[in-house]
């Protein structure tokens, strides 16, 4: 049990520190009240969580440490689900709507396209 909580935690900031850095690189280049940086963080997390998940079921994988640290840690620290509320939630509150909403739908759509991509890409 402690070393698949290692497995987790070290994904977990492994991911984290990721997420950081894609804001930092994305907030140089990119201006808006649109969040491009956690939307980007969702889409890629999504690909990426499709795609491991697909490497890992066609090595045998799925009962191994190696899912632990990239699935639950990595990807579990790299997407950033509770951000997205909170911008979506600053959006309304700042009567951006229609950004908010394209935001929601996007992401939604991207991401389970991305999923599927992913998994695609594994195979």
């Amino acid at each position: 049990m402690l070393k698949t909580i290692l497995y987790i935690a070290l994904g977990g900031a492994i991911g984290s520190v990721l997420r950081f850095l894609t804001t930092v690189i994305v907030s140089k280049f990119w201006s808006s009240h649109f969040p491009l940086a956690t939307f980007l963080a969702n889409i890629i997390g999504c690909f990426l969580i499709g795609l491991f998940i697909g490497i890992l079921e066609k090595n045998q994988l799925t009962d191994s440490n190696l899912k632990w640290f990239l699935i639950t840690g990595f990807c579990g620290g790299f997407t950033t689900f509770s951000a997205f509320g909170m911008e979506n939630y600053n959006l309304f509150q700042n009567n951006h709507s229609l950004l908010a909403f394209a935001y929601i739908g996007l992401s939604v759509l991207l991401g389970l396209f991305a999923v599927w991509f992913g998994l695609f890409v594994s195979k």
